[in-house]
């Protein structure tokens, strides 16, 4: 089995999102319960793959050579997954509620490398 890191993206600015936070609160309220029921199924049902559980990643810094600054991006989560191949590690994606039912765009799979010469 091989290591993939998959990466929820969001962006705040998109039309996705806006329609997110047009929603009344009662709404708002509503999709955040069945979203997180539905997360919390798809972590059950995909239990035996999940090497690291991961979670909401926070504000960013930016740290070049010159210096620390604070930064954005359209990172908003990550888990660690066990698959056969690229391929099946993208497929268990398909339909999450990260963006069937939060507004989130898309999830991003990339496979862990070794380092090399190690």
């Amino acid at each position: 089995m091989t290591k993939f890191i998959a990466v929820y993206i969001g962006n705040r600015a998109s039309a996705k999102a806006a329609r997110w936070d047009a929603l009344d609160e009662k709404a708002k309220a509503e999709r955040v319960q069945a979203g997180m029921e539905a997360w919390q199924g798809w972590q059950r049902d995909h239990a035996g793959v999940i090497a690291v559980e991961g979670g909401p990643l926070g504000k960013t810094k930016r740290v070049t050579s010159d210096g620390v600054a604070d930064s954005s991006n359209d990172l908003s989560g990550f888990v660690v997954i066990e698959a056969e191949s690229h391929d099946a590690a993208a497929r268990l994606f398909l339909d999450h509620p990260h963006f069937t039912i939060f507004p989130g765009d898309a999830v991003e799979i990339m496979e862990i490398m070794p380092i090399p010469g190690m």
